[in-house]
């Protein structure tokens, strides 16, 4: 059967963060619910819908940004007790909006994620977990990466406390105590974690993650090991998962799966006899959705999705049909209803309008007078610049709790911009003096009205790194920018992967001198993404990465005095030790550093770069005959007399152009990496060879692989 919904606008509170609205149990099957939901203005708005008005229960007075709101009370009974997260603080209300609990956890930190369970509570900063049972503390966990979000599988159910926390290095975390029982590796940094059907599936183990990049998946939590049961890829390059919540929406007796995604993208996953997800249903609103719940809020009987997005809308899209069916009597009855909806809405708007000229007065008359301080309009930016796997790109998304008029986007480093499909928002270039003040781009987007989200695509060289900076200018009176910063890493496009490849030919620079692990470890999270801030507890540590772009890879293994970097990419190698030069020469620390070039890996390296120039190289032709035979075409009425190779060039001729133009200067860049790793070999032996590389060059430009490392070989 096919999901119809149909959306409906609730009311607006302030911007949400991830997770911070819920419903309240109803009294009876299919009745309308309560929705509660806290805002980073610190107010938790409890309301119900009456005649299609949103009716308040209680709201409380500001303070400190809720972080989180969970609902919680005795073990198999109604959870209906409001607890939320604030700074180090959780705070605990009835239905009626009475505070009844304020415990101070004095967390050095502010907490991020919450989970209740009867008298216990699991809570994360953004490295530490502690457990507390009737508040007092219990377990204590430092975790080496960033913690995104703890739940605990049912305890009435599974009969023991099995917390699991969702890292940022792609790890769950399954805990006993204090101690880790074992990791889980997921195929994205996990950001929100939900137990199956609500209650962990049939045997309260099964758990359910969404990642950063669009992931979702199934992991049963046995008490030996992990049982993987399924997962769904981000086929359509859909935004990361910030909610998931298990609700009969379909209305065939089984929990269908509701997920949030931060690009606005509200799906339903239903499913089959084998129990995998099928997507039935899905909708974009225009920001990212914080929070996500199945029940029934806006008319008894009507089941709802009910969503809260980051500018505080709250919004269902429910099974009620807009257009009902209705006999003579009922449709007088109809308009009526609908002329006293729209003379209310008429006199909200006149006094809305009447509050923001009296707010405009006072605006302008403590701005002309002698006291007046700086009276700049603030605003919250959420924003996320996250490395993309599939195309070795940065995605940039900024999102503002009010319309965008223009970004600019400025770069000390060379990078390129890339098409993004749902941008709608018109880009302009300037002009850049790269030479005298490290410009390399300004860019501005000009938006559309009304837009509260822009996504940007970016590519950065390795071995070149800086700044990225956004100004954001939103269409606020009076004008005002925020800016926001982000690093571009010398090797900015390497992953964090949890393996990798022992047998391919590797070259290894180790360093050796007088400083600590600290300080080696700054020097790492200066090179590379995806590396926590915090030095990882322990003497040694090791971790493995992947470079997106080329797939070449890098190991470092480190300690105090002692660093090891192994790589099968020479240019890796080479750039590690031109940066960590440098860092330790600012730093005042003698640095002794040894290499250990592998011939081999040069060619392995020219042999994974081969595939990605070939096809680059094609498209590139391909797309230089279009225009040629589209003329031929038009000159013979026909393309008949054309051989299958061009005929197919011709039928393909918009998906190859539409190709070629999201990807600007990537045979450059080829060439570029190709140059570079020639150079790099022969530095390493002393040579330079930077006189030979015309002739490499016209050695790519008609193209042959083992010409290519026949010339590598005899220079």
């Amino acid at each position: 059967m096919d999901l119809n919904l149909n959306r409906a606008d609730y009311l607006q509170v302030g911007v949400t963060s991830q997770k911070t609205m819920k419903l309240l149990p109803a009294s009876r099957c299919r009745a309308t619910q309560k929705v509660v939901v806290g805002d980073h203005d610190g107010v938790i708005m409890c309301f119900g819908m009456k005649k299609g008005e949103a009716v308040t229960v209680f709201k409380t007075l500001p303070g400190q940004k809720i972080a989180r709101l969970e609902l919680g009370g005795v073990l198999n009974t109604p959870q209906e007790k409001i607890f939320i997260a604030a700074g180090s603080e959780i705070r605990g209300f009835t239905k009626r909006g009475k505070q009844f609990l304020s415990f101070e956890t004095n967390l050095t930190e502010s907490i991020k994620a919450m989970h209740i369970s009867g008298s216990d509570l699991f809570l994360s900063a953004s490295y530490i977990y502690n457990h507390y049972c009737d508040c007092k503390d219990q377990h204590y966990y430092l975790s080496g990466d960033k913690i995104n979000d703890v739940i605990c599988l049912p305890v009435e159910r599974v009969l023991r406390d099995v917390p699991v926390l969702a890292c940022q290095d792609r790890v769950l975390r399954v805990l006993q105590g204090s101690d880790v029982m074992y990791e889980i590796e997921v195929p994205g940094p996990p950001t929100v974690l939900a137990l199956h059907n609500g209650n962990g599936g049939d045997s309260g183990e099964d758990l359910l993650f969404g990642t950063s990049d669009g992931k979702l998946g199934l992991i049963q939590i046995t008490a030996s090991r992990p049982l993987h049961k399924w997962e769904i890829r981000n086929e359509k390059k859909r935004g990361g998962i910030l909610c998931v919540d298990s609700f009969d929406i379909v209305g065939d007796g089984v929990k269908d799966l509701l997920v949030g995604r931060d690009d606005g993208m509200v799906e339903v996953y239903s499913f089959d006899n084998t129990n995998e997800p099928v997507l039935r249903f899905d909708q974009t609103l225009s920001e990212s959705v914080t929070s996500i719940q199945g029940g029934c809020v806006g008319k008894d009987g009507y089941d709802e999705i009910v969503v809260s997005t980051y500018s505080g809308w709250v919004t269902g899209l429910t099974t009620e049909p807009i257009h009902k069916e209705s006999g003579p009597g009922e449709e007088l009855k109809i308009n009526q209803e609908m002329q006293n909806k729209i003379s209310s809405l008429r006199s909200e708007l006149e006094h809305l309008q009447y509050k923001v000229l009296q707010e405009r007065e006072k605006y302008q008359q403590s701005s002309h007078s002698s006291k007046a301080k700086s009276a700049v309009p603030s605003f919250s930016v959420n924003d996320k610049f996250t490395l993309n796997k599939d195309d070795a790109s940065y995605s940039l998304i900024l999102e503002v709790q009010t319309a965008i008029d223009n970004v600019l986007i400025q770069s000390d480093v060379p990078i390129d911009l890339l098409d993004v499909d749902k941008n709608s928002a018109v880009v302009s270039f300037s002009n850049c003096d790269s030479e005298s003040n490290d410009n390399f781009l300004l860019a501005t987007y000009r938006c559309q009205a009304n837009t509260t989200r822009l996504e940007l695509k970016i590519r950065s060289i390795e071995g070149q790194y800086g700044t990225l900076q956004a100004y954001v200018t939103p269409r606020i009176q009076p004008k005002t920018c925020q800016v926001r910063q982000y690093l571009i890493k010398p090797l900015s496009l390497h992953q964090r992967t949890h393996s990798i490849d022992h047998d391919r030919p590797m070259n290894t620079l180790t360093l050796t001198g007088q400083f600590s692990f600290a300080e080696l470890h700054s020097w790492v999270v200066f090179c590379l993404p995806e590396v926590p801030e915090k030095p990882p507890a322990g003497e040694c540590v090791t971790f493995y990465f992947q470079n997106t772009f080329l797939d070449t890879q890098l190991e470092s293994t480190y300690r105090k005095g002692e660093g090891v970097f192994k790589s099968d990419n020479i240019s890796t190698i080479s750039i590690l030790k031109d940066v960590l030069s440098k860092e330790a020469t600012k730093r005042k620390i003698n640095l002794n550093i040894s290499y250990e070039i592998n011939e081999v890996s040069v060619k392995h390296t020219l042999k994974l770069i081969h595939p990605k120039l070939e096809y680059q190289l094609l498209l590139a032709k391909k797309v230089q005959l279009i225009d040629a035979l589209k003329e031929l075409q038009v000159h013979e009425g026909n393309t008949d007399f054309l051989i299958p190779e061009y005929r197919c060039i011709l039928e393909e001729a918009d998906h190859l152009q539409e190709e070629y133009k999201k990807q600007p200067a990537h045979l450059e860049r080829l060439y570029g990496m190709i140059t570079d790793l020639f150079i790099d070999k022969f530095k390493f032996k002393g040579t330079n060879v930077k006189t030979k590389v015309p002739l490499l060059l016209e050695i790519l430009d008609s193209y042959d692989q083992n010409a290519l490392i026949a010339f590598f070989d005899a220079a």
